[in-house]
């Protein structure tokens, strides 16, 4: 019988380089459609900021090239989120030759199922989050104080947020995965619930702003979360039975 011949090191790499250059091309593909509406996809991004200003306030730029890098990192992260299908793609058919078929019967439907949960998280943070969090900043202008809200700032503050609640979003199918693959189980996230809320709100002040209501606004959600991947592991993770295990005999000796 033939042993099966082993791919070289090489091969990987060179299926790894061609992987990746997918990858950047699409993303390249998805910038160049996003630039093109550029100051849309900007308006929208500050659309929950503008509602709850004061009528005539209007963000600014400080010096002369930080309007158009904004709108540049608005393009990329935009571009970015159209190639998610793609990279995924090739990040699943490079791994996929490396997986049992067991792994990629549960990983398969989570890499999917991500995609879905992130544009929740981020739409969450989005619809619910901003416009409370910016009403509650705003709140300490008065007659005297202003904001001067700059193009640079808000983006940079608007991507962190919405990319953290989209990860954060993704808790509930890293619980069933991980109860799925044994590594925890249910009655450990139940018997430790209290510690979870306590790392919960640890994560939310190193995340968020210094204020109990940014703090609050995301760890809520995550233990929301937390208990709605204890009813997904429920749900999804059946009890194998347990078999009684076989009984070692001696060896007969000849």
């Amino acid at each position: 019988m033939k042993e099966e011949e082993k791919i070289p090191f090489t091969s990987h790499l060179e299926e790894l380089r061609k992987r990746l250059i997918t990858c950047f091309i699409a993303v390249a593909i998805g910038f160049v459609l996003a630039y093109s509406v550029k100051e849309w996809l900007f308006h929208l991004l500050t659309a929950p900021l503008i509602a709850v200003m004061e009528p005539g306030e209007k963000l600014i730029f400080t010096s002369l090239p930080e309007a158009f890098f904004a709108y540049m990192k608005v393009a990329l992260l935009s571009g970015t989120i159209l190639a998610i299908p793609v990279i995924l793609y090739q990040f699943w058919m490079f791994i996929a030759p490396g997986l049992y078929s067991r792994e990629r019967q549960h990983l398969a439907p989570i890499m999917v199922l991500s995609i879905f949960f992130f544009i929740g998280g981020a739409l969450f943070g989005y619809y619910v989050v901003f416009p409370i969090g910016f009403q509650f900043f705003l709140s300490f202008a008065t007659d005297t104080i202003r904001p001067l809200l700059t193009m640079r700032e808000y983006l940079s503050f608007a991507s962190l947020f919405l990319l953290v609640f989209g990860l954060i979003f993704e808790l509930p199918l890293v619980i069933v995965f991980l109860v799925k693959l044994g590594i925890i189980s249910i009655d450990f996230l139940t018997k430790n619930r209290k510690y979870a809320i306590l790392v919960i709100f640890i994560i939310a002040a190193i995340l968020t702003p210094p204020d109990v209501v940014s703090q609050t606004l995301m760890a809520i959600p995550m233990m929301a979360l937390y208990e709605i991947g204890i009813i997904g592991a429920r749900i999804f993770v059946r009890k194998k039975p347990q078999v009684d295990a076989p009984v070692d005999t001696p060896e007969e000796t000849p």
